[in-house]
């Protein structure tokens, strides 16, 4: 072994650790990305990792190289398992453990019969195959931000084949006994990937995590807190410039006395019933649809690749579905009505403001006549519903 080789391990200890604090600190400034603060005691392990192999490779001593292998596999299954919580927002806890095992398992007790240089194939392959798996995680979730995810999976990929060159060396050569750390062109090569490879998975992540950022701002500013629906500005900036034409439908939604539900059961009491009602609307809401709440008690939907009838009877649905909740308050049972104005497309398309301006005409018309019922803005018919409980 070399100086040059010491000074790799040495610049390879100092990436992973700028890569770990890259991370750590990524996660501190915004917390709900959990992926970042898994990656880092794994990273935190690998680097532990590197510093034992290092005495390895200046003295060959069993208990260095065994230290290094636990290291470096429990590292590395928890990079993997980071990964996998990017994509699903869950940490296999099980899986990285059962993992870190299994690649300990093959690799170390070769290496404590005499077979270090079989003990290193199968690290090499281990080490590998978990990498691949992490790229296999980033690859499955391009679709967020297509550039740096990529380039993640890259790079991931290519460090993962360089440890399959150090395990093909060692292959080729047919020594199963070494005595030493394994030198050879192959590990000065994966060495260089290495670093190279932890310096351009910090740069992307910090690259992926401002995107996360800046989706999240996105997200916020279209979105209700409150019920989790798009907004109103939201609602105009999907439609307003576009004209609705004969297979679309607005309706306007407003839930009756509302305001004597909040001056009884307060706010909370009153946000409950706004996230019900949000929840049925949400529920009746296809791919294509938009459910949106347009301010207070007022909710919107945009119906799609619909007829007149089909609008109305999805009003009703709503109608009926939400007046059939008991909510309860307070230790009272309640059950509360909402009344709709259904603007069905017309045979000439019209801009979408006008489409819900007759919406909220029709609505208009529904709670002037009575509540809990539908009013069509063609005012060819409407439905009146007299049965249920009103909250007054």
């Amino acid at each position: 072994m070399t100086l040059d080789y010491n000074s790799l391990l040495m610049a390879l200890a100092v990436s992973a650790t700028c890569l770990g604090v890259t991370l750590f600190g990524s996660w501190f400034v915004r917390r709900s990305e959990t992926f970042l603060l898994s990656c880092t005691p794994g990273l935190v392990l690998i680097v532990s990792g590197i510093v034992a192999y290092g005495l390895y490779v200046d003295d060959p001593v069993v208990a260095f190289a065994v230290v290094s292998f636990v290291l470096f596999h429990a590292g590395f299954a928890i990079i993997w398992g980071a990964g996998y919580q990017f994509r699903t927002n869950i940490l296999p806890l099980r899986a990285t453990i059962a993992c870190a095992l299994a690649a300990m398992l093959i690799s170390i007790p070769p290496l404590l019969i005499g077979y270090d240089g079989l003990a290193f194939i199968a690290e090499n392959a281990a080490i590998a195959t978990m990498l691949f798996a992490t790229a296999c995680q980033y690859w499955r979730a391009r679709e967020e931000a297509l550039v740096p995810l990529i380039g993640i999976t890259t790079l991931y990929c290519l460090t993962g084949i360089s440890f399959v060159l150090c395990a093909a060396v060692l292959i080729a050569d047919g020594k199963m006994v070494l005595g030493v750390a394994p030198s050879n062109w192959a590990e000065d090569l994966s060495l260089a990937i290495c670093i190279a490879g932890m310096t351009g998975i910090g740069a992307l992540s910090l690259a992926l995590h401002q995107w996360r950022l800046a989706a999240r701002h996105r997200l916020e500013a279209i979105t209700d807190p409150l019920t989790g629906l798009v907004n109103r500005r939201a609602l105009f900036d999907r439609y307003g410039q576009s004209l609705v034409g004969p297979k679309t439908a607005v309706l306007v939604f407003d839930l009756d006395h509302f305001k004597s539900i909040n001056d009884t059961f307060g706010h909370a009491g009153g946000d409950r019933v706004l996230k019900i009602f949000a929840t049925e609307l949400a529920a009746n809401c296809g791919a294509g649809d938009t459910a949106a709440r347009l301010g207070g008690e007022e909710f919107a939907l945009v119906l799609k690749e619909v007829t007149p009838d089909r609008a109305e009877m999805a009003a009703e649905r709503i109608r009926k579905a939400f007046a059939g909740h008991e909510i309860h308050l307070e230790g009272e049972t309640l059950t509360c009505t909402v009344s709709v104005g259904v603007a069905p497309g017309r045979s000439m398309p019209m801009d979408f403001d006008a489409m819900l301006s007759a919406a909220d005409r029709a609505l208009y018309v529904a709670k002037r006549t009575g509540r809990n019922r539908i009013e069509l803005a063609s005012h060819l018919h409407s439905v009146s519903i007299g049965s249920a409980r009103t909250v007054s």
